[in-house]
């Protein structure tokens, strides 16, 4: 069974970065994987500074010659090049969500983390077929 959307439900809005909780659904609805992300916080959409407006958004596999293979969000306004790839740092974002196992304290910066992020990309990957509707939801004290 593929999955029909990707829902992230971005629930912690920090001065370093954005915390949310995905599922994989399939038409049905049926829960099919859920995961954790990390993101930059919201800073009105800049580019390489904060992470995309909550909306709804068509990705497309696709396979980055930095991250491998990873979900590329098609029309962000004002944005491009948004990818949803294995990172487990805020640090390590331009814009992007890292997807993750769960949130942890991987490098004590004091900041939480994903951890098992290829191996999270791996499976959603293996989930979608060649395109998947993302929902974000933004439920942090700064939506």
């Amino acid at each position: 069974m593929k999955a029909e959307s990707l829902t992230i439900i971005r629930f912690a809005g920090e001065e370093k970065q954005t915390l949310g909780s995905g599922v994989l659904l399939s038409a049905q609805l049926d829960t099919l994987f859920e995961f954790k992300t990390v993101e930059l916080p919201w800073k009105d959409n800049q580019r390489r500074v904060s992470c995309i407006p909550a909306g709804t958004y068509t990705a497309i596999k696709h396979h980055s010659p930095k991250f491998g293979p990873c979900l590329w969000i098609q029309d962000v306004p004002g944005r491009s090049e948004i990818l949803i790839h294995p990172a487990n740092f805020w640090h390590d974002l331009l814009g992007c969500i890292a997807p993750g196992e769960k949130h942890m304290h991987i490098d004590k910066d004091g900041s939480l983390d994903v951890n098992r992020s290829r191996t999270t990309m791996e499976r959603i990957l293996d989930l979608c077929g060649d395109q998947v509707i993302v929902n974000i939801l933004d439920r942090t004290a700064d939506a």
